[in-house]
């Protein structure tokens, strides 16, 4: 297999996605390859040296991967899009405080906090992807945020709660993960998680490292904890869409992001 860079990629990009309602560009201090809409200049960036990497790794399948996202993310742009008679489609994601508030083209995003740690999002379901719900398209339809908040809170709940099981140095772990693109938002499934911890023998914890797993840890003994701080940490580094690496402790209703210290019980953040 050829060893790709970034000019290389920057070609096999310009051909594969030559189409007369795209512009595309290059920006070589930031080694950055811009697709974009010619009318209205919407678009999306992509970072050269991340997919040198992947390809490296995985060839040509890596840009497969790539064109399909992009020609889908570029036909979701430019549709209109509307709410009313897709309700069944709406949904929660879970995002880190950190995640942009607004689109790249100002759009401000409908969000609301849930913890220190996480926040959450509203996605409107389009089959092979989802747009991020904004305040523009709520407004169009006349919806408050109450209303797309309670519409996605029933919808998560809908969403099957199958996960595997593991046993580790006597601690029980549990992993949904239907790469769905919601296994994260099952943690607003508060009958799944009081489920969950009527079951736990002993701390019931809960993770969200990323957005396509969900992590529950039965803890049992102090090892548990060192194990389950690991694991989190692994599964957030490698993680598409990184949320947190801190677990919680789900008690009396509640979840409660804790620092685990090197074997020892953890302490609350």
């Amino acid at each position: 297999m050829t060893k790709m860079t970034s000019f290389k990629l920057k070609k096999m990009l310009e051909e594969r996605l030559a189409n007369e309602n795209y512009n595309t560009s290059f920006n070589r201090d930031t080694d950055t390859f811009r697709i974009e809409w010619k009318d209205t200049k919407l678009g999306i960036n992509i970072t050269l040296p991340n997919m040198v990497v992947k390809y490296n790794q995985r060839g040509e399948e890596a840009i497969d991967e790539l064109e399909e996202h992009v020609k889908e993310a570029l036909r979701i742009m430019n549709e209109d899009h509307q709410l009313s008679g897709m309700e069944k489609n709406i949904f929660p994601v879970m995002r880190s405080p950190s995640f942009p508030t607004e689109t790249k083209a100002g759009a401000k995003l409908v969000f609301k906090d849930h913890t220190a740690e996480t926040r959450i999002f509203y996605a409107l379901d389009l089959g092979k992807s989802y747009r991020l719900v904004d305040e523009e398209l709520l407004e169009k339809e006349g919806w408050t945020k109450e209303r797309i908040d309670e519409i996605a809170a029933f919808n998560v709940r809908s969403l099957s709660v199958d996960y595997k099981h593991d046993s580790v140095a006597d601690n029980d772990f549990y992993f949904v993960a239907t790469q769905d693109g919601y296994d994260a938002s099952r943690i607003l499934n508060e009958a799944f998680l009081e489920e969950m911890k009527a079951n736990a023998k002993g701390d019931l914890t809960v993770s969200v490292p990323h957005q396509d797993v969900l992590i529950f840890a039965d803890i049992q003994n102090k090892m548990g904890y060192d194990i389950l701080a690991q694991m989190t940490m692994k599964f957030f580094a490698e993680g598409r869409i990184p949320i947190t690496s801190l677990p919680f402790i789900y008690e009396d209703k509640k979840l409660e992001p804790i620092f685990i210290l090197a074997k020892n019980r953890p302490e609350n953040s």
